[in-house]
């Protein structure tokens, strides 16, 4: 297996720089923000924070391609860096502390690109967490301080721990009535949003997630530290990886099961 440590290692640096450049704008008074032609708001942060994470890239890794959501897919080959400079952009305008950066190595393979190292940087909230295909997933302060994630254990849904991000996309999609249904069955439910509940079922504090649109990144980070941790990402078709335009994440052992109340 192809050893990505010194792709993680950059995707750390990457993330520091885009910590220092998104919280020096965090919660400014004069901060810039437009309506992108989709209706979302985008930042001069988050614009300024993908010029930064290109840069870098570009030094350190010339013949890789980069996709990002602000200035879209520059160069090709076999591997391709996907960059979501904040993830959470209306937290973020809104002065919420819970938004990311995320960024992903993907490499091309048999099947299409597939995430091999994935970094998730929340500065505002003071949490990092990241992956590298083979070599598990951890969350701390830094590579040298942190500690291994490991998905839950819960087994019945009627015990476990659902986050999702709105009610709207899964009324657009026609499965709000499975969506209901699954709140119904479950222990307990949050509307965490965003990055966040993919790494808590990482972290094994919540059991199964969901989302019914998202972009390739969106997830691609996120993919690779659920399945180190033992977890299970596919699409809400159940096809594994962050390619189908939407995401259910769960421990693997409730996955099954979350998508038979989502499927349309």
């Amino acid at each position: 297996m192809p050893d990505y440590d010194d792709d993680l290692r950059l995707a750390h640096v990457l993330a520091d720089a885009a910590d220092a450049a998104t919280m020096a704008r965090f919660k400014a008074l004069d901060l810039k923000v437009e309506t992108k032609p989709d209706m979302t708001p985008v930042s001069e942060a988050d614009k300024a924070a993908e010029e930064l994470i290109r840069a870098q890239l570009q030094r350190a890794r010339p013949r890789d391609a980069v996709l990002g959501e602000e200035y879209g897919i520059e160069g090709t080959g076999p591997r391709r860096w996907v960059i979501d400079p904040i993830d959470g952009t209306k937290n973020y305008v809104r002065g919420v502390p819970v938004w990311a950066t995320l960024i992903s190595l993907m490499v091309q393979g048999e099947g299409g690109y597939r995430p091999v190292v994935g970094v998730v940087s929340a500065p505002a909230l003071s949490r990092r967490w990241w992956a590298a295909e083979g070599s598990g997933a951890y969350t701390g302060r830094s590579l040298s301080s942190a500690s291994r994630l490991q998905v839950s254990r819960v087994g019945r849904i009627e015990d476990a721990s659902f986050a999702y991000s709105s009610l709207s996309g899964w009324e657009e999609r026609g499965a709000l009535p499975g969506f209901l249904d699954l709140t119904r069955d479950c222990w307990r439910t949050r509307g965490y949003g965003d990055f966040w509940p993919y790494m808590m079922v990482a972290e094994g504090s919540i059991d199964i997630c969901a989302e019914p649109e998202l972009s390739l990144w969106d997830m691609a980070a996120n993919v690779i530290v659920v399945q180190e941790a033992g977890g299970t990402f596919t699409g809400l078709d159940g096809v594994p990886g962050p390619h189908s335009g939407n995401a259910a994440a769960s421990n693997g052992l409730l996955h099954d099961e979350l998508l038979s109340y989502l499927r349309t």
